[in-house]
């Protein structure tokens, strides 16, 4: 009996500081984040996650990020979208720049992790990994 209570403690702390640790995570990926947004990101879809009406839709309580797989919320950003979306009821017809080559895919999965977790939207941790996998798949197109 001693043996499960010690085990079962074993895991319960081993949960625990895999939490913390994944919370840890997700704070700095959010730090790193802001700043790729505030230096390419927030000139089209503003400070507050607005966008622009009629221009660029909005990240705020953004439904698009809520229903697109987050392959697709990957592809978009790393290397852009040209067409019709709609967010929030509201359709955009535009073109999204892809992001920059001097950002790393690192700085990618901070960027958009920021952008799914910010301003009413909750979403995963992005990895670099994850990046890569989409920036990979699309240079073979």
């Amino acid at each position: 009996m001693k043996i499960v209570r010690i085990s079962v403690a074993i895991l319960f702390a081993t949960v625990a500081i895999a939490i913390n640790a994944s919370a840890a995570d997700k704070a700095t990926a959010m730090k790193a984040g802001e700043a790729v947004y505030t230096k390419y990101c927030k000139t089209c879809h503003q400070a507050t996650g607005a966008g622009m009406p009629g221009v660029y839709p909005p990240l705020a309580k953004a439904d698009y990020l809520k229903t697109k797989d987050k392959k697709i919320i990957i592809d978009n950003v790393v290397n852009g979208l040209k067409g019709e979306i709609t967010v929030n009821g509201k359709k955009y017809k535009g073109v999204m720049t892809p992001l920059p080559k001097q950002y790393t895919d690192e700085d990618a999965a901070n960027v958009i992790t920021y952008i799914m977790n910010n301003w009413g939207n909750s979403g995963p941790v992005i990895t670099a990994a994850e990046v890569k996998k989409i920036r990979k798949v699309a240079g073979k197109k």
